[in-house]
């Protein structure tokens, strides 16, 4: 399956808009594991056990394994997701923006090292940074563009010319996703939940694509005014095709996996994980 065809199956059969993020700080573990690098993917791994059945995404952030020396742990992870959670689709934090060769290596690291179905990218380097991870047409790529943290103002936020009317660059991004440069409908859209009506605006500009959308949780985004800027449903046609359907991966990371600093972490994760999707669901229906 495509990495759009993995996102609306998890979406249906767990019925959820939930995005968890899997990014592990050994200084806030639970008791038994705390301050122990090597316990990384046994943390992990507990919670997308508790959380497999309520999610639509996982989203594993590279870093925080990197910065432990954790690599092997990443991928011992991504097999477990393969295995516990086959039909839910792994979308790898990555950010990364290189051009040629090196950029065919940054997409080999994530899709064929990691075997994640879909990578986030900053695309300020401009398409040849982004074509080499388009070769590989069941893959997903995330392009940042109008971030939850308050520094994304300096440039995003900014007008390309100044006259009145000039897209601001986020604008920009949106169009080029929406348009030129989504060759196989694979790219979606990196947008913080911190700024909905901006949320909005770029589902006006980019009808179609997936929202990864962070910012919900600890960095305290607006889960209802969130899925409502973005979601859409969509219609079964004559013809039984859906048409229409513009999906949101609404993601929390922190809020779930330190849901308890105890034993009980993995039940507690489980019972965030329940209450985020319950809110999102909430509002998509209403």
């Amino acid at each position: 399956m495509t990495f759009l065809q993995q996102l609306r199956q998890a979406e249906q059969q767990n019925n959820s808009l939930l995005c968890v993020g899997l990014d592990p700080e050994p200084a806030k573990f639970p008791s038994a594991f705390k301050n122990d690098p090597r316990k990384i993917f046994d943390f992990c791994a507990a919670v997308v056990d508790a959380t497999a059945d309520l999610v639509i995404a996982f989203k594993p952030q590279i870093a925080y394994f990197a910065a432990h020396r954790a690599e092997d742990q990443l991928e011992q992870l991504m097999a477990h997701l393969r295995r516990v959670a086959p039909h839910v689709p792994i979308i790898l934090d990555a950010k990364r923006g290189d051009i040629g060769s090196t950029a065919q290596q940054y997409a080999k690291e994530a899709f064929e090292r990691y075997g994640a179905d879909a990578v986030t990218l900053s695309p300020f380097m401009g398409f040849d940074s982004v074509q080499p991870y388009l070769k590989y047409p069941d893959k997903g790529a995330f392009l940042l563009c109008r971030t939850s943290n308050p520094g994304g103002d300096d440039f995003q936020n900014q007008r390309l010319q100044t006259v009145v009317g000039a897209p601001r660059l986020y604008e920009h991004i949106a169009q080029l996703a929406q348009g030129p440069w989504n060759l196989n409908g694979q790219l979606g859209l990196v947008v913080g939940a911190t700024y909905p009506a901006e949320i909005e605006r770029v589902r006006a500009l980019a009808p179609n694509v997936p929202l990864l959308i962070p910012g919900v949780g600890a960095q305290g985004g607006d889960a209802l005014a969130t899925v409502k800027a973005g979601y859409r449903a969509g219609q079964t046609n004559a013809a039984g095709v859906l048409e229409g359907w513009a999906p949101v991966i609404v993601n929390s990371s922190r809020a779930v996996l330190y849901a308890s600093p105890n034993d009980d972490f993995a039940a507690a994760a489980r019972q965030e994980a329940l209450r985020t999707r319950g809110v999102l669901n909430h509002a998509r229906a209403s």
